[in-house]
């Protein structure tokens, strides 16, 4: 049976769990899902410090059991230094094992779905993320893309990963759907990322901040991209081709 490993690189295991249910979901019952926590390190990734830290706690464990897996996904909506690491291991490269963490697989997923006249923009938790995923979606896109023609940016909550579930849920409603709706004012959005994994599950608060901003028939029609279901979805394509 195929073999993919979920790695959350912070070490908040609530994290982790709140992501299996999407996971489970999808349906995908000829492949085994393992789950990977950092054992120690940031409790939330909440910058490019926290990221480069997490690495040193996560890699060392991640390295015993790479020769198990068949596809590994990094959850952290981030340039995550975890993904090229990986992906330079040898016995990922030796094995041609497929590597992805769910930043790039949300924006190559939101460029595939939205139509030419359509932008894709990301919300996401401290404000520290808006320059620092808008300069990702432009290394990602690569030099001499015209990125903004196609990226909306990023708006944030100014909450972190932990509080979106600590916080009262009224609070967490509130600034999500401020933070979306701000989003909807840098043009023609097509498809919305959630930009933390700490956001799984919240794609509903998304969609009625949708429809309140721009009517019921306009607010259906964004697409709400969740990473972890990206970044699974593609995994599985991947691993199933041999790519």
């Amino acid at each position: 049976m195929r073999s993919i490993l979920i790695v959350q690189p912070n070490s908040t295991k609530s994290m982790t769990d709140a992501l299996k249910p999407l996971v489970d979901q999808l349906g995908f019952k000829d492949t085994a899902y393992e789950y990977f926590t950092a054992p120690s390190g940031p409790k939330s990734i909440n910058n490019e410090d926290d990221a480069a830290e997490s690495v040193k706690h996560c890699l060392p464990e991640l390295e015993k059991v790479l020769s198990q897996h068949d596809g590994f996904l990094v959850a952290c909506y981030s340039k995550h230094p975890l993904v090229p690491i990986l992906k330079e291991q040898k016995a990922i490269r030796s094995g041609r094992k497929a590597v992805t963490g769910i930043f790039e697989a949300s924006v190559s997923t939101s460029l595939q779905i939205i139509h030419p006249d359509e932008k894709f923009g990301i919300v996401s938790t401290g404000k520290v993320w808006e320059t620092i995923l808008s300069e990702a979606v432009v290394d990602f896109l690569g030099t001499g893309s015209d990125a903004g023609k196609r990226f909306a940016g990023v708006e944030t909550t100014g909450l972190n990963a932990t509080d979106l579930h600590d916080a009262p849920p009224e609070e967490v409603r509130k600034r999500m759907k401020d933070a979306v709706k701000r989003l909807l004012k840098n043009g023609k959005v097509g498809a919305i990322c959630l930009g933390c994994a700490g956001m799984a599950g919240m794609d509903t608060m998304v969609r009625e901040a949708c429809v309140e901003e721009l009517g019921a028939d306009d607010g259906d029609r964004v697409r709400i991209v969740d990473g972890v279901v990206a970044g699974v979805a593609w995994l599985e394509g991947a691993v199933r081709s041999g790519f």
